[in-house]
């Protein structure tokens, strides 16, 4: 698909991975909606790309749901949604302190997968609609799993259950909406250099990227964003969880 002119969502667009990938996609002449439990901060990175800036709990059926709504009120429907909000506390199931608080597992399951699979469901309601191009596509959903749903570490048990429930979506997804011409794919970073890795120690920085085989150091956003770009040119690709990791493989801890 040809970027130029075609509405896109992102979801945690406020900073990381998810404003890295606004920033590209507008760069590519995409018409891009930030949505972001951070209000102040989709705001931010939609003035700096002239998209707009989009308040949302993507978990929430209503409230992703008006999001949706103001998306396409100022940019049309979708063709282009990439689900970049997630959170990834560290716990271990059974801690010091005891079992690990039921709702703190539930929290990370229902950001990272319920809300993956709440935007997926209404934005390809709304890419059902629009017209196909000339091949038949009508649009492409980038979700994003990570290497910690294939090598979960100690303390991940939430992280990876959510990870690995948004990887094992992707075919299911594609198969059913590929009657519509569209296409499912997710990414499974490893480690990257967002606010909540850059904001630790350089020598803490510098350990993690030195376990990568190459090249060793953190990922940069702006790749995973690249990454993004090609999985929406690229018209056969559907249906897979591509790794981008530095051929990392995550240690127990």
């Amino acid at each position: 698909m040809e970027l130029k002119g075609q509405a896109a969502i992102v979801t945690g667009g406020a900073s990381g991975l998810g404003a890295a990938t606004a920033r590209a996609l507008a760069a590519a002449g995409a018409k891009v909606a930030v949505f972001d439990i951070n209000e102040a901060g989709a705001a931010s990175v939609a003035k700096d790309i002239g998209g707009v800036g989009i308040a949302c709990d993507v978990a929430s059926a209503d409230g992703a749901k008006a999001g949706i709504e103001k998306a396409k009120a100022a940019h049309g429907a979708a063709r282009i949604l990439v689900n970049c909000a997630g959170v990834g506390p560290a716990k271990r199931i059974v801690g010091r302190d005891g079992p690990q608080p039921l709702e703190d597992f539930e929290r990370v399951i229902r950001i990272n997968l319920i809300g993956t699979f709440n935007m997926m469901r209404l934005v390809a309601a709304d890419m059902q609609t629009v017209a196909p191009f000339a091949d038949g596509e009508r649009g492409v959903i980038v979700s994003t799993a990570s290497v910690a749903a294939f090598e979960g570490q100690i303390g991940q048990a939430a992280y990876a259950s959510s990870k690995g429930g948004v990887a094992a979506l992707t075919m299911p997804a594609a198969r059913e909406l590929s009657q519509f011409g569209i296409r499912v794919l997710a990414i499974a970073p490893g480690i990257f250099g967002t606010p909540m890795l850059t904001a630790l120690p350089q020598e803490t920085q510098d350990s993690l990227g030195a376990s990568v085989p190459f090249p060793k150091r953190l990922g940069r956003p702006s790749e995973y964003a690249a990454l993004v770009l090609h999985c929406v040119h690229n018209g056969y690709l559907n249906g897979e969880v591509i790794r981008l990791d530095g051929a990392l493989r995550m240690a127990p801890r």
